[in-house]
Order: C-alpha cells, then sequence, then structure tokens
C-alpha cells in the first residue's frame, strides 16, 4: 500500500510501497479516503528536538483521517464492515486510575496514532475498535477528516459555560476558528478572534466571529471598547501558544475570568500571576478530547446545526492528492491556509 513515512531520523518524508496494516482480534481496518494535515505532521517531516525525542523510524505518520470500515477483529461486535468512521489518535492503558475512573482523556500511558505506533497517511490504518468514531453515511469526508482537531476545538470552547458570554480566541489557525464557530453555535455574545495573519482572521469572519483584530495593527482593548465591554472578556480561549496573546488576553479578561489554553508554546514563558490572583481568573489546560463525551458533542452538534458543518468545512481551505503531499507540507507551512486535507482514494 502507499503510505507517507518518516524513513530516516533526519528531517523529510517519502512516500513508500508498505505492508497492509494487519487486524488483530480487538482492531478494526480502515480504507483511509481523506487524511488532515497537523502541525504535529509539520514538526515531525521538519524532524524537531521534540520529533527526534519522539519517533522511532520507520514509522507512518498521520492521525487525522476519515475512511471506510474493510475489516473488523473477531472480537469486534461495535463496528461494521462497510461502515463510515473517523479515529481518536489517542491510544490509552485502560487500566491507569484515571482510566479506570473513566477519564480516558488523562491517561498517562497514552499513545498517539502517527507518532507512536503507525498512522493514517496510508491506504489502510489499523486501530482499537474502542476507538473508531462510526460516522453517518452522509458525512463529507473532508469533515469527517477533521473530527481530530475539530474535538480539539469542542473540548477548548466547551471546558467552561459560554452561553451569553463575551469570548476572547487568541490565534486564528483552524481550530481557533472553529472554536470562535462553536462560541456562536452555543450561544455566546460576543465573539473576538486575534491572530497576525489577515487571512486567518478572514476565515474567522466568514466562520462567525463578530470582530477580528490584527495584532501587528491594533489592540484587543479597542475591540472591546468598540463592542461595548466595559468589564472584560468572560472567558478565553488560547488557540495559539504565543506568550504576547497569553499576556494580552489576561490583560483584558474580566475579574472572575476563565481561560482554556490548548496553544503549545515553544518555551517558557513568564505570567502576570498577580494579575491572575487578584483577579481571580481561571486557567485550565487542555488536551485533546475527552473520550468519548467531546465526540458525542461534535456529532451533535454537526446534525443540529448545518450552519456549524459550513463554518467547519470552510475552514478546509486547500486539498491535495496524496501522491502531491510535498505541496500539501508546503501550503500547511505557509500559514496561508485554514486546514490541508489529502485525498487518500
Amino acid at each position: 500500500m502507499r503510505a507517507l513515512a518518516k524513513t530516516n531520523a533526519a528531517p523529510g518524508l517519502e512516500l513508500i510501497d508498505a505492508p497492509e496494516p494487519t487486524c488483530g482480534p480487538d482492531d478494526v481496518k480502515i480504507r483511509v479516503l481523506r487524511a488532515g494535515l497537523c502541525g504535529t505532521d509539520l514538526h515531525l517531516e521538519k524532524w524537531d528536538e521534540w520529533a527526534a525525542s519522539t519517533v522511532r523510524v520507520p514509522q507512518i505518520i498521520g492521525h487525522e483521517f476519515f475512511g471506510e470500515v474493510v475489516e473488523i477483529g473477531a472480537n469486534v461486535t461495535s463496528v461494521q464492515v462497510g461502515q463510515r468512521a473517523s479515529g481518536e489518535g489517542h491510544i490509552v492503558c485502560g487500566e491507569c486510575r484515571n482510566c479506570r475512573a473513566g477519564r480516558r482523556h488523562l491517561c498517562i500511558r497514552t499513545i498517539g496514532i502517527g507518532v507512536n505506533r503507525d498512522g493514517a497517511f496510508a491506504d489502510y490504518v489499523v486501530i482499537p475498535a474502542s476507538n473508531v468514531w462510526v460516522q453517518p453515511d452522509s458525512m463529507d469526508p473532508d469533515v469527517g477528516a477533521v473530527f481530530d482537531p475539530f474535538g480539539n476545538a469542542t473540548h477548548t470552547t466547551l471546558s467552561f459555560p459560554i452561553a451569553g458570554e463575551d469570548i476572547l480566541v487568541t490565534g486564528a489557525g483552524p481550530i481557533g476558528v472553529m472554536g470562535a464557530a462553536i462560541a456562536k453555535h452555543v450561544g455566546a455574545r460576543n465573539v473576538v478572534v486575534t491572530d497576525v495573519s489577515d487571512y486567518r482572521l478572514d476565515l474567522a469572519r466568514a466562520a462567525g466571529a463578530d470582530r477580528v483584530v490584527n495584532v501587528t495593527r491594533e489592540r484587543v482593548a479597542d475591540a472591546q471598547r468598540e463592542l461595548g465591554m466595559r468589564e472584560g472578556f468572560d472567558i478565553g480561549l488560547e488557540m495559539s501558544g504565543h506568550p504576547s496573546a497569553v499576556e494580552e488576553m489576561i490583560a483584558n479578561m474580566n475579574h472572575g475570568g476563565r481561560i482554556a489554553m490548548l496553544g503549545l508554546p515553544a518555551g517558557p514563558f513568564p505570567i502576570d500571576w498577580s494579575r491572575v490572583i487578584t483577579h481571580m481568573i481561571t486557567i485550565k489546560g487542555i488536551y485533546g478530547r475527552e473520550m468519548y463525551d467531546t465526540w458525542y458533542a461534535m456529532s451533535a452538534m454537526l446534525q443540529s446545526s448545518s450552519a456549524l458543518e459550513h463554518a467547519v468545512r470552510s475552514v478546509i481551505t486547500h486539498r491535495f492528492p496524496a501522491e502531491q503531499w510535498e505541496d500539501a507540507f508546503a501550503a500547511a507551512r505557509s500559514g496561508q491556509c485554514g486546514k490541508v486535507v489529502m485525498d487518500w482514494s
């Protein structure tokens, strides 16, 4: 089968002819139709310090995907051949304290599809049946391929009650844009999105943001005044990982404000802890998706809102055949894009 793999402990990837994966008794084999490009994949292609310390080569990468079930293991009863499905990219141990307590997204022994085991940038991928999320037959394959980042956006956005609240989203990457769309869907009052890219801020505006702020030209406080917000933002969704964005978010939060942080910084940076303490600001770290409440929420929201489905689809700006993977990676690295999807059909 075709597979995009890290074959050497060095920068670059290679489209190879790999053996078709074997389906174990508790596994499901999926024929990949679409696969989404993630920042993690860019790190693996670049072979930075994190990638070198995490991945053992050779390794097929990729963890955002949608496809058709073509084989199930002997013990599998929850999935049927022919069904369409996405997959949860985190495989958990089932035995640690958090897994046994039903908090599987906090498993201390989590391994990642496409990071710690062969992934979905291939014609076929095998995952445990418990990680399969069966989708409706009518699911747009492109939308099905972005359920992983859509899940990150959902987990982050729904971390705190947001109906009627004023929301600040820092970072207009695909997850930030989807977070803004979810916030409007749930009933937030004002949703403001910041970034340094006009291209991505246009995506956020199209997805439903009430106001966008290019922080190279103006400040969040300007948007606050324009919207008549006298007391600051109630909820912050930090999607950028940039210290200056976090600093400006904290400076513009209402007393008692709540911040959900998903963006991964490149390194440590200072926080104005005096403001956090005296303004009684809550900061919550977010990683991945809650298994599987987030998945239920995603499916339910899409079923109930064609506008939200349109907003999620609008985040996908570039589509490439799998053979043009180099162009796909170049587009993702450029920053002049939303979500990049590769067609493996």
